[in-house]
């Protein structure tokens, strides 16, 4: 497995998540993140339609391809005319996830990624497995792409493919955060014993760790808000801004190698790159748990 960094950058909001970002924002972004040494940076097809694989792309162009480390991911095909996130349609097949890597490559402007992830099969696991997953190893196995895994927002169906196949690494999103500790249940202790990178995504729940009202892409639900509230206070015992205590949570755990944030401005990647370094009291780990 590739040297991922133990922070990265995910994408999502370069290409509009939750609101619009313009193009000279999106790459100041990644400009910003590279000058404070994050070089390793999470894209999807779905994200935007496209846009932000192309706005990645295009702000590491004139970047050293040794330096920085990219991952995508296959199983969102998008139909034509696709935009704004609309247009994809799940295609886990074989061929279709040979094609999505070869369009992410076009849209991205490189010859290879590092990574490659099947995106979200929730309903579809025979099919990736026999299709998407199997055309992963053996573009892993031509030297096409380094590494080979899943990205899912739950945890039971990564652990079948930690069991059935032979992944290099998994993106959990929002399973292994302050407020959702799910992934340590069985995932985490799993890939520890059978050598799985985990890549944590999600780590602020979708904002309503670092401050928004929004928990899994909704509105955070009463009892969200509440738990967030204990968490939040003691936080506030220790002098410490829950944001940097989420940021640094999921790093902790042997398995996680690598932590994901998105950012939509330069001052967000700042702040998050600032949270991440803070040295937290050991205290405050015991009272969070």
């Amino acid at each position: 497995m590739i040297e991922l960094g133990p922070l990265g950058l995910g994408t999502a909001p370069l290409a509009g998540l939750y609101e619009p970002v313009d193009e000279e924002t999106a790459h100041a972004v990644v400009a910003r993140a590279w000058e404070l040494g994050v070089r390793y940076f999470d894209t999807a097809p779905y994200y935007g339609s496209g846009l932000a694989e192309r706005r990645l792309g295009a702000a590491l162009r004139d970047r050293p391809r040794e330096e920085f480390v990219v991952s995508t991911k296959v199983g969102r095909l998008l139909g034509p005319g696709a935009s704004d996130w609309h247009g994809a349609y799940f295609d886990f097949s074989y061929d279709g996830a040979v094609r999505s890597l070869e369009e992410s490559l076009e849209r991205l402007g490189l010859d290879r990624v590092d990574v490659a992830l099947v995106h979200d099969p929730d309903d579809h696991y025979d099919e990736a497995l026999a299709g998407a997953y199997r055309a992963l190893t053996q573009l892993r196995d031509e030297g096409v792409v380094h590494a080979i895994g899943v990205g899912m927002n739950q945890t039971q169906m990564l652990c079948r493919f930690a069991r059935e196949a032979d992944p290099d690494c998994f993106l959990v999103a929002g399973r292994y955060t302050l407020l959702d500790r799910n992934a340590d249940e069985v995932l985490l202790p799993l890939c520890e014993e059978k050598g799985i990178v985990v890549i944590a995504g999600g780590v602020f729940n979708s904002g309503v760790l670092a401050g928004g009202n929004t928990f899994d892409y909704e509105n955070a639900p009463p009892d969200v808000v509440a738990r967030v509230a204990v968490l939040r206070d003691t936080c506030v015992r220790f002098a410490v801004r829950l944001p940097a205590a989420a940021v640094q949570f999921p790093a902790r755990h042997p398995a996680v190698a690598s932590v994901l944030v998105g950012c939509r401005t330069p001052q967000e990647v700042e702040e998050d790159v600032r949270l991440f370094a803070l040295d937290l009291p050991q205290e405050l780990w015991e009272q969070l748990g």
